[in-house]
């Protein structure tokens, strides 16, 4: 029933329903644009909320902080009328603020110096007003903490004023590491000074050689070798010292040390001053910040004139002393520091029977002590190789004179005098002693047998050396005068041994003038016998001789 209805509907206005079907269609375009529309302003709307979400995250993990003075949008009605000013989560921790991020400007100028304070806002004043940039560092009061603070303001595209922002940057650590690097910058500025100093105040030129030789350092008195020339000039034209003979001094010396990587010396002759001088010119290699492969090498000029003097008055004085010791009876040799023979006299000949022709080929100390050995002229001992080479270790252990005797199988004895040489190696002298010892041992017999003659006869004997001091006494003298060896053992004089006798005269009125006469009797080459009476027996009777060494013999016998 209805679908005829709608059929007679259909036929009788057909205009009006194709008309109503063509709105709806329109209506349902327009109803899916829309929707499309839709769809796209909610998901531009999603990214830019995410972007807002992403951009407001970004500043939330920035290590610096932050504070804003919001402005209202002057393009739009814009709903908020007044300055908003914003501070970040960021710049509430790093200032310790108890409000948080609801803090105001104000109460981040509380936590600075009163003089910063006045800076800083003189700053915000350029920045608000004029929209001046700032960059500037700042102390906080409370914890010491260094800030940099940057002001800046934000525009747009249409010239629009969107904010003013501070950036707040903790660089407290920089600030420290900067201040231990301006210190320890100070610190290599003050070593670099010294050193400069220490290298100007060397009394002789030195220099620096890169690894094509050419001189790039100098000290001021390598400076004093060219009149009217700069350190600059010097060094740009690599300007070179120059011998007598017009050629560099060190830098053939410069290749060489170069070359083989060891230092070098050698002697040079320098107009000075117009004065002929002797120097020693040194170079010496070094590599370069530990590389194996660049060699840089360090010069020095030493006037050594005066010592080539005294090396050279020395030679003469030398020569002169071995010509005299040349003619010495003594036997004399010189061995150098090679142990080589450089000089000996016709008495070391002599008492070593050596010819002249094997002396003047230089032999060393050990063939000498060989030929020696093969000529039975040397003291018998059990490791002959032990004795060499102790006697040739002599010649780096001596260092002043050493004396000894060489007792050899054919009953001479030899006394032997080594002496270091000046230049090197020993000088010997040699000297046969033998007769000497044998009138000595003789002497030393006839001594001990007359000792032994006075020490068995009945009279008391003492003898007085030539100083003064008692040098012999027998035992009937201990006897006599009951007296104890430990005191005579001290040898004490004529006056100290007459003291001792002091309590056999206690009968005496004066005993200093009896003693002192005691002694005058003594003593006198006229009185030879007197006689004194002491307190436990009649006398004594006494006798003074004075011997041909200059000593007193005393007497003392019981009447």
């Amino acid at each position: 029933m209805s679908r005829e209805l709608l059929m007679d509907m259909f036929y009788a206005a057909p205009e009006l329903w194709y008309f109503l079907t063509l709105i709806f269609f329109i209506l349902l375009f327009f109803a899916f644009f829309y929707w499309y529309h839709f769809l796209k302003m909610k998901q531009k709307n999603y990214f830019l909320n995410r972007d807002r979400e992403r951009y407001a995250e970004t500043l939330y993990a920035s290590k610096d902080g932050y504070f804003a003075f919001i402005y209202p949008d002057e393009k739009i009605d814009d709903p908020r009328k007044n300055i908003v000013e914003h501070c970040s989560h960021r710049l509430a921790v790093m200032m310790n603020l108890p409000d948080g991020t609801k803090s105001g400007f104000d109460e981040i100028l509380k936590n600075f110096y009163k003089d910063d304070i006045k800076k800083l806002q003189k700053y915000i004043d350029l920045l608000r007003e004029d929209g001046v940039s700032f960059d500037d560092d700042f102390l906080l009061k409370n914890n010491s903490k260094r800030l940099r603070l940057s002001g800046v303001r934000i525009n747009g595209i249409d010239g629009n004023i969107y904010c003013d922002m501070i950036w707040f940057r903790d660089i407290s650590l920089e600030s420290q590491i900067i201040t231990e690097l301006e210190a320890e910058k100070r610190n290599w500025f003050r070593q670099i000074i010294q050193l400069e100093d220490l290298i100007n105040n060397i009394p002789y030129p030195v220099w620096m050689r890169d690894d094509k030789l050419n001189i790039f350092q100098i000290n001021k008195k390598y400076i004093e070798f060219f009149e009217n020339k700069s350190r600059e000039d010097i060094l740009l034209n690599h300007l070179e010292i120059m011998s007598v003979n017009g050629e560099s001094i060190s830098k053939n010396l410069a290749f060489l040390a170069h070359s083989v990587n060891k230092t070098k010396k050698q002697t040079v002759h320098i107009i000075k001053n117009g004065e002929r001088r002797v120097f020693e010119v040194i170079e010496s290699p070094f590599h370069v910040e530990d590389s194996l492969d660049k060699i840089f090498t360090v010069g020095a000029l030493i006037d050594i004139t005066e010592l080539d003097d005294f090396k050279r008055n020395l030679k003469i004085h030398q020569n002169a002393h071995l010509e005299i010791m040349g003619k010495l009876g003594t036997a004399f040799a010189v061995f150098d520091q090679n142990q080589k023979l450089a000089f000996y006299n016709k008495a070391f000949a002599l008492l070593w029977k050596l010819e002249d022709v094997w002396l003047e080929q230089q032999p060393n100390y050990s063939a000498f002590l060989d030929i020696l050995r093969e000529k039975r002229l040397l003291p018998e001992v059990p490791d002959y190789l032990a004795f060499k080479t102790g006697e040739q270790k002599d010649f780096n252990t001596i260092i002043e004179t050493k004396e000894d005797m060489l007792h050899l199988p054919n009953e001479q004895t030899i006394r032997r005098v080594r002496i270091p040489h000046p230049m090197g190696g020993l000088v010997f002298a040699y000297e046969d002693v033998s007769d000497k010892l044998a009138t000595r041992r003789a002497y030393n017999s006839l001594l001990s047998v007359q000792k032994e003659m006075l020490e068995n006869i009945f009279d008391a004997v003492v003898i007085f050396a030539a100083d003064g001091h008692l040098d012999f006494y027998n035992t009937a003298y201990l006897k006599l005068w009951m007296l104890n060896e430990d005191v005579l053992k001290t040898d004490p004089s004529l006056s100290e041994l007459i003291e001792l006798q002091h309590k056999f005269f206690t009968k005496a009125e004066d005993w200093k003038s009896l003693k002192n006469d005691i002694i005058n009797h003594i003593s006198s080459f006229t009185t030879k016998t007197f006689i004194l009476n002491r307190d436990d027996i009649d006398q004594v009777e006494v006798m003074s001789q004075n011997l041909s060494d200059g000593s007193i013999m005393i007497t003392y016998k019981k009447l």
